[in-house]
């Protein structure tokens, strides 16, 4: 029999080594399987944080329903069994989440990257509001600006809109937006919108990239208005009591990680959103993209008359923000 007996510096080095064990995260995505954009954006920050941790960080990847649907994914999140997550949070836990689908808070894909960056208004806002529920915000993870889409039909004015029904989808403040801009708007289940324009329910759908619009439902729309008002985006979050167990180089690389998939998608996001353009064209779907100047009285009338609407949910503090910082 061969004893070993380990002295001096070999029970230091094993002890450094037990030390050193990994501490396992989890980041989740409620909207995305594995190979989407979505998908590969969680793929991509749990590499860039084992990677950037030299493997102090094991990051376990989970996608969309791989944990349940999106509320009990978020559920888990809140709870910390869920560390990290690119999501798109339902008011259920706090109505000001509905700042997320305000109206024209911002109307340019630079005023965009501003304000939703570290240090910009929105990300502030935003922060303030998940902080009171246990979630750290590091900033957007945008789809782009929405528009309507229609048949045999479209509008590029308030008068032009009206008698025109669109689908939007049923989350306050939505339906009340496409209302004052001229529309009439029934709340459709996703599932539902194809049928419904296609019987004449409605004449088209209102609130999505060109992208959902083209790739599901041009066979039967004709035209695709960019109205810009929302801007479509998940958001890139964590746990803050998991942030708060991590050293404050852990939580720096986390960030900064979440930051260079932030800026990363503003950029891909735009040029596929731009790509998606091209290609609904070539398919025969005619594309309108009204200037700033030409939104200008939607803008107005939308801020006027659906922003005092939202005091109530958000609050007046975060409704004077947007006001504050509206161009």
């Amino acid at each position: 029999m061969t004893t070993w007996i380990l002295k001096g510096a070999a029970v230091l080095a094993l002890l450094a080594s037990q030390a050193a064990a990994q501490t396992t995260l989890r980041v989740a995505t409620d909207s995305g399987p594995e190979g989407s954009p979505s998908g590969n954006a969680i793929a991509r920050w749990a590499e860039m944080i084992e990677e950037g941790s030299d493997g102090d960080l094991e990051v376990r990847v989970f996608y969309q329903n791989q944990l349940g649907g999106q509320l009990e994914v978020f559920d888990l999140f809140v709870a910390g069994e869920v560390d990290l997550m690119l999501s798109w949070p339902s008011t259920s836990y706090d109505r000001r989440i509905g700042v997320l689908n305000a109206p024209y808070m911002v109307t340019s894909w630079e005023e965009a990257l501003e304000a939703y960056q570290p240090g910009g208004w929105v990300n502030a806002t935003l922060n303030d509001v998940f902080a009171d529920l246990g979630i750290t915000y590091f900033g957007a993870w945008p789809e782009g600006f929405a528009g309507v889409a229609t048949r045999d039909r479209y509008a590029l004015d308030i008068a032009s809109a009206e008698g025109l029904n669109v689908r939007t989808p049923p989350f306050f403040p939505i339906p009340q937006t496409l209302q004052a801009m001229g529309y009439q708007t029934a709340a459709i289940d996703w599932s539902e919108v194809f049928t419904s324009i296609q019987t004449g329910v409605v004449d088209g759908d209102a609130g999505n990239v060109i992208y959902w619009d083209y790739e599901y439902f041009g066979e039967i729309l004709d035209y695709y208005v960019r109205t810009k008002h929302i801007f479509v985006t998940g958001n890139l979050v964590a746990n803050t009591g998991t942030m708060e167990s991590l050293s404050e180089e852990h939580q720096a690389l986390i960030r900064d990680a979440a930051v260079t998939i932030m800026e990363a998608q503003f950029v891909e996001a735009r040029a596929e959103d731009e790509r998606n353009v091209e290609i609904a064209i070539e398919g025969g779907m005619e594309y309108f993209e009204p200037s700033i100047e030409e939104l200008r009285p939607m803008i107005e009338a939308v801020r006027a008359e659906v922003w005092p609407l939202m005091e109530a949910d958000i609050g007046s503090e975060i409704v004077g923000q947007m006001r504050a910082n509206a161009n």
